[in-house]
This record gives structure tokens, C-alpha cells and sequence, in this order.
């Protein structure tokens, strides 16, 4: 599979990126989660959309990975009632927030000289992906939302047991054993129970993800940008592009339901509950989830 790396200048900010396929196809352009590194996109989901006639792109948000970290201070308010006015779609602030994000990612299009995309977005990457859809709609082929949620009011919260590891880690300062011992009880929590990685695989992937890039003040604005942002579900109704909607039916970080009110609140948006599959892109469903993403921009 040919590809590029690189990083692109958008406005103050640097993002790393890669690009896989033929350049002048039609571009497909991944938005990974919150904290999540670029290399949380499959290898074989992107191969399975090069060999649909897609070019695809995936990137490391501002904060994270290769990418511009933001030195800013994080503003003080007790945690827990920044949870509760979040579970109330209510704002909360924040150095910066998830429209600042859409913005970065259509600097970046701009940048690789890409006019229109289709536009995948995991976790928080979905929500980035519904604002822009919503506010940028000249820039937007079809939307594809992968276990994601519009943050309206009183969704049901994440389980516990997947929480509380995002949370709140050993600290950055933390021996490396302990960092990739914390990575294995998180990816177990909130991973696919049909398709779990066992521990040794967990420490070799969350290894590597450590040797490229440790930020974790990064992973905490991104808490906060997606807290500061508060519920985008009025933005639903400037979405006409053919969506998607796809969660797995196990996921405990952010539930079904999450999904289901992101579809419910899109016109003629189509929901597909996998079965097995919590809150991540496990290798033996990648090219399944890519071909529906396929599907829908097939429709555009």
C-alpha cells in the first residue's frame, strides 16, 4: 500500500498525518478519539478502503501523537461537577473545545490540497465529525460515525469499570511497567469481549504507541474539549450528507444508546449494531467496519 507521511501546517498548529493509496482518488479522512494516536485507524481498515478507489488519511489531532502539543492551562472546576453539567449537555470550560478541532481538520484538508472527503470519525473523532458535517457541508461527501454519541442530555454514562482507567492513571511519571500494565487493564475494559487481545499483545501495541508519542496533559484536554463542548444534537439538522452510524453492541465506554440518539437525530441516517464488538476497531472486524463506511459513500 503506498504511503505518505508528513506534517501540515494549520494555522498555529503543526499535525502529523499519513496518507495511504492513490492521490487523486477520492479521499476518505479518519478522525481518531480522544487520546488516541493515528495508529488506533487499522492498517488493514485502510487497506480495505484502498482497494474500494479510495485514498485515506488518517491524523493525530492537536495534543496528541506527532502532533502540535497546545501549551495552555487547563482551567480549574471540580471534576465531578463538570461531569454532571456534561450529562446535562451543558458546556464547561475549557482550553479549547471540539469546534476548534473540526477547524483543525479542515485545515489540514485544505493543506493536502483536498477540497471535499468523506469524513470517519471514532469516539470523539465522531463527534468532530458530525460539526463538521454540520458546519462545514461544501467540505463533506457522505459521514461515517463509529461508537460515538451527540451528547444530549442524560445518555446513560459509562460503565465504571471502563471509566474510571481513562480517568485516571498511574501519572506520567509512572515506571514504564506500570504505564503498560494500566494500558492493559484499559484496552481490556473497554475493548471487543468477541475479539480481546490478549495482555502480552495489549503491552507490545501500547509499547509502541508510548515510544512514539507519551503526552498524557494531551489526553486530559481532550477530556476537557469534549466536556467544554457540551450536546451538538441541534447541529443534526444541517447534516444532509448519506450517514452512518456504527457502535458496538458491548461497549461499555460509550453505550449503544450514545449511537443510537446520533441516528435517531440525523434524517435518513442508517444505525448498524455489531455484534461482539466494544470500544475499539478490533483487526478481524476492520475490513468488515470499512466496507460499511464504504457502503455509505457509495451513496454520495
Amino acid at each position: 500500500m503506498m504511503t505518505t507521511k508528513g506534517v501540515a501546517k494549520v494555522g498555529d498548529i503543526e499535525l502529523a498525518y499519513e496518507r495511504f493509496g492513490d492521490e487523486h482518488a477520492p479521499a476518505v479522512l479518519l478522525i481518531m478519539g480522544l487520546g488516541a494516536q493515528l495508529l488506533l485507524w487499522p492498517e488493514s481498515f485502510c487497506q480495505t478502503l484502498v482497494d474500494r478507489g479510495y485514498q485515506v488519511i488518517r491524523f493525530d489531532n492537536r495534543d496528541i501523537g506527532l502532533s502540535s502539543k497546545i501549551k495552555v492551562r487547563s482551567p480549574k472546576q471540580n471534576f465531578w461537577m463538570k461531569m454532571a453539567r456534561f450529562q446535562l449537555g451543558l458546556p464547561n470550560p475549557s482550553p479549547y473545545n471540539l469546534y476548534d478541532m473540526a477547524a483543525d481538520t479542515i485545515g489540514l484538508m485544505s493543506a493536502l490540497k483536498i477540497d471535499k472527503a468523506h469524513i470517519i470519525g471514532a469516539s470523539m473523532g465522531g463527534m468532530i465529525g458530525q460539526i463538521i458535517a454540520a458546519k462545514y457541508p461544501e467540505r463533506v461527501l457522505s459521514l461515517g460515525v463509529l461508537f460515538s454519541s451527540n451528547n444530549q442530555p442524560m445518555l446513560p454514562p459509562p460503565h465504571p469499570k471502563a471509566f474510571f482507567p481513562l480517568i485516571k492513571g498511574p501519572g506520567a511519571k509512572a515506571p514504564r511497567d506500570v504505564l503498560l500494565n494500566h494500558s492493559v487493564k484499559l484496552f481490556t475494559a473497554i475493548g471487543s469481549p468477541a475479539h480481546p487481545m490478549t495482555p502480552d499483545e495489549i503491552r507490545v501495541f501500547a509499547g509502541g504507541l508510548m515510544d512514539r508519542s507519551f503526552h498524557p496533559a494531551g489526553v486530559k484536554r481532550h477530556f476537557l474539549a469534549v466536556m467544554g463542548t457540551g450536546n451538538i444534537k441541534s447541529l443534526a439538522k444541517y447534516i444532509h450528507v448519506p450517514t452512518i452510524v456504527v457502535h458496538g453492541k458491548e461497549d461499555r465506554l460509550l453505550r449503544p444508546a450514545c449511537g443510537k440518539a446520533v441516528a435517531k437525530s440525523i434524517k435518513g441516517a442508517k444505525f448498524e449494531l455489531i455484534e461482539g464488538m466494544g470500544h475499539d476497531i478490533p483487526n478481524a472486524l476492520a475490513p468488515r467496519l470499512a466496507n460499511l463506511f464504504a457502503g455509505n459513500m457509495s451513496k454520495a
